[in-house]
């Protein structure tokens, strides 16, 4: 297979419609197989709001109970997957929309409580991307598109960290062929 592309975005693409359909533009001419990654959490924490629910953040991550598990649960691998996967179809991009829990095709591990317990959040399980799921959706022509969304392998849902899970995509990815991460931020550069 011919080097495959890991492609990461979030807010500054999810939020924007105009930057919605420039990007969905240029992926979907990109040559050869590739795979997208995105976030969503401005809108998250918008319907959050809309249902009463109060989003908490510390340092920039999100303390996710049950009810925070549902909404962003509802928003990433629901509506804004859906939205990517309608808009890349339309634009001759033959793309499968999945939560990790798909084929269990992300595992992660619930973080554990220390300073601050962050609920329901996950950190990717060692060799928790499913190789082979990529291996045949790319062999099959599609484009997996990935909610952050990922699951223990148990039954339960946890959100996750969508540039920690492109990173373990594209890794996953390297095992099949050589693979090209790319990152779309709204700042230069990767922060630490």
């Amino acid at each position: 297979m011919e080097r495959i592309t890991v492609v990461k975005i979030g807010g500054n693409v999810i939020d924007s419609p105009e930057a919605t359909a420039r990007f969905v533009e240029a992926f979907a001419a990109l040559e050869g197989p590739k795979l997208l990654v995105h976030g969503g959490g401005k809108l998250a924490t918008r319907l959050a709001a809309q249902l009463g629910i109060e989003s908490r953040m510390v340092d920039g991550r999100r303390i996710t109970d049950r009810e925070t598990l549902d909404v962003v649960t509802m928003v990433y691998a629901g509506l804004i997957n859906k939205r990517l996967v309608a808009a890349l179809s339309a634009a001759g991009c033959r793309a499968i929309g999945l939560s990790g829990a798909d084929g269990d095709a992300v595992t992660s591990v619930r973080r554990a409580a220390g300073a601050v317990d962050y609920g329901y959040v996950g950190d990717i399980a060692e060799g928790g991307v499913n190789v082979e799921l990529l291996r045949t959706l790319l062999d099959a022509g599609l484009t997996p598109v990935f909610s952050a969304i990922t699951c223990d392998g148990r039954g339960t849902l946890l959100n996750t960290n969508a540039d920690s899970v492109a990173s373990a995509v594209a890794v996953a990815a390297s095992r099949i062929a050589p693979t090209q991460l790319v990152f779309c931020f709204e700042k230069a550069g990767v922060l630490r």
